[in-house]
């Protein structure tokens, strides 16, 4: 997204436990905004100087709080239990200075899960696992993942992974993007 945008970045991957934060808080807005604070954090422990962007997203489901399946068998049960139901995705972000949180900004999609049948759900992942297994939702927008849905209400880039409308204009203020 960044890339597509023209932002100038380096991907490094953060070191953050991401379990402890989900152990201990419950509410999905407050989970992946504490991870993006988080990650960003990290990363700027080693890069003094720079601007660093975290994200994260959660998913939850009837109250169920939902993390990447841990194998295909995982996928379908999550599959299995997001039929016909909506699925609330909440995507954060955050910008850190030198050791600092700068700004956040936390936003939900929520995305109406259309019934699936057991065949449809094996056809699926036939033709999108490995990939899906990445994503906490099991699903790509970008792929076949969009055929999960009768309706999305919400930002299409926060339903990617990332509030990024949002993050460009923080950017834009900042000076360290100029478009």
């Amino acid at each position: 997204m960044l890339e597509a945008a023209g932002v100038n970045f380096v991907a490094v991957r953060p070191d953050v436990n991401e379990d402890e934060a989900k152990a201990r808080l419950n509410d999905a807005a407050e989970i992946a905004g504490e991870l993006a604070c988080a990650k960003a954090l990290s990363v700027s422990a080693l890069r003094p100087g720079d601007w660093v962007i975290g994200s994260d997203s959660v998913v939850s489901c009837d109250g169920r709080l939902f993390d990447k399946p841990r194998d295909r068998a995982d996928a379908v049960e999550h599959l299995r239990f997001f039929s016909g139901r909506p699925m609330i995705l909440t995507s954060a972000v955050a910008l850190t200075l030198d050791d600092a949180v700068d700004w956040q900004h936390v936003s939900t999609a929520t995305l109406q899960v259309r019934d699936l049948s057991d065949e449809f759900i094996a056809a699926y992942l036939d033709a999108e696992w490995p990939e899906v297994g990445y994503t906490v939702g099991v699903f790509r927008l970008e792929g076949r993942g969009v055929q999960l849905f009768d309706r999305i209400d919400g930002d299409h880039f926060t339903i990617l992974g990332m509030p990024l409308l949002p993050l460009l204009g923080a950017l834009r203020a900042r000076g360290v993007v100029q478009l």
